[in-house]
Order: C-alpha cells, then structure tokens, then sequence
C-alpha cells in the first residue's frame, strides 16, 4: 500500500509539472482551445496487428460521447502503404455522427480524395511538411510537389463544398533532418492542436519518432490553466483504457497512470 502511494505521488507531482507555467505567460494564452483527436487514425495506423473495424468504431463513439469537437476518423491510403487503414469506408459509415463534431479524414492524394467523398465525408485533412526530407519519405515527393498534389483537391473540394484542413509537420523538428529554421514556419496564435487518446501513435516511416501528445495530459493542463475545451475528462480516461485494452498495452498518458492507481 505505501508503495502505491509513493507512486501515486510521483505520478501526481509530473501532472502537476504539466500545469506549471510563468506569470508573465498567462496573459497570452487563449480563453478556448479546440483538440483535434487523431488516435483513431495517426494513434491506430503503426499497430502491427490489424485492429478489428468494430474496435475503431467503438473508439471513436466514445470519443465523441467524450465530447471532443474533432475526430480525425481514418485515413483513405492505399491499403498496401498502411494495411491498418485498408477499413476506412466501412469506419466512416459505421460511427454514429453527433452534432457539432467533425469526422475529417486524412487524404493525401486525389485518388484518397475521391474515395473519401464516395464513403460519405464531409471534410478531408491533407498533410504536408516543413521538412524537405521527411516529405520525400513520407509522401513520396518535394514540398513544392506537394502544393501542387494539394492544390488538385483543394479545388475539388472547394467545387463538391467540402472541407478541409491542412496539417504542417515537422514545425518544431525533424526526426530526418533534425533542427527546422523558424524562418520557414511561423507558428503565432495557435489554438488548435492535435492530440492522440493514450498516447498512441506517430509517424510509420520516421524511425524513432517520440510519437503523440496523450489527450488525457492535454485536458488536464488546459483545464489547470483556466481554458475552456468542452471535453469530458472521466468519459475521454474511459475511451482510453477501452483502446488499451483492446491493443493490451498501457496508456502512455500520466492523468490515466496516475487515476488507475487511486
């Protein structure tokens, strides 16, 4: 018993580290941040094993019982590139849509983007780099390329009035190439930010990738910060452990180490 509590207390004094910042900080910070929840693609896409496709739609119900505003669902890859993602029309038609949240898929060609408009999406995300090498790796071409694969279902999109959101990797590194000059990114303002459920995932391709953000940690320091997200906390540690067990591993995310020993 004491040694659970002495862990108990080394798992809350790192969430306490998370809510920590300086007083001449706070008066930048925004009043709302919305989280854009990737673990049913980004967190689930590198598992070794194939996750049953009623696995991810129960994650994701529960992800948006949780009540987080933006669920990246899954990803219209080729199949032979990310067989875990092979699944995506029958993910994407077998989630419950609840008001007010988004299902945005990831494409990252035209022939991905079609496909998604056939299973029904009403919004698509396209992922580019400020990293020359890591696009090269990743998608297979330049940066400069990769506008113009973009700018192809931008216009498409624009004409079907679909949605879409644009990610930029490797703002504040690259696992290739290593420091990123702040003079090709600026990054002011932000209050968008992406986050996996548990910490899981990260990219497939860049080998030793520090992987991602867990949402759980993410809520709690905003919450300890004063900002609003609209997220349920207890509902979003439940969606969590669901996952975990299902993959049988543990959660990444301290708020989840540290609740599981009270």
């Amino acid at each position: 018993m004491a040694m659970v509590k002495r862990e108990l207390r080394r798992r809350l004094v790192d969430l306490a580290s998370l809510r920590a910042v300086s007083t001449s900080s706070m008066g930048t910070l925004p009043k709302q941040v919305k989280i854009v929840e990737v673990g049913p693609r980004d967190g689930l896409q590198n598992e070794k094993n194939i996750v049953p496709t009623a696995v991810k739609i129960k994650l994701i119900d529960m992800l948006s019982e949780a009540g987080l505003p933006v669920i990246e669902a899954t990803s219209f890859v080729s199949p032979k590139w990310v067989p875990q993602m092979a699944d995506h029309t029958e993910v994407l038609k077998g989630i419950q849509k609840f008001p007010g949240i988004n299902y945005p898929v990831l494409t990252p060609n035209f022939k991905g983007f079609e496909a998604a408009i056939a299973a029904g999406a009403k919004e698509v995300a396209i992922f580019g780099a400020a990293s020359e090498l890591f696009t090269r790796k990743n998608i297979n071409c330049s940066i400069e390329e990769s506008f113009q694969r973009f700018d192809v279902i931008l216009k498409a999109a624009r004409a079907a009035g679909i949605a879409v959101r644009g990610y930029v990797s490797c703002v504040l590194g690259c696992p290739y190439e290593g420091k990123i000059s702040p003079a090709k990114v600026v990054e002011m303002g932000v209050s968008v930010v992406d986050s996996s459920v548990a910490g899981l995932g990260g990219c497939p391709y860049a080998q030793g990738a520090s992987g991602n953000l867990a949402t759980e940690d993410l809520i709690y320091m905003l919450a300890g910060l004063g900002i609003h997200t609209g997220v349920n906390l207890q509902k979003l540690l439940e969606a969590g452990d669901f996952i975990c067990q299902a993959l049988n591993r543990k959660s990444s995310s301290k708020v989840a180490q540290a609740t599981c020993k009270l």
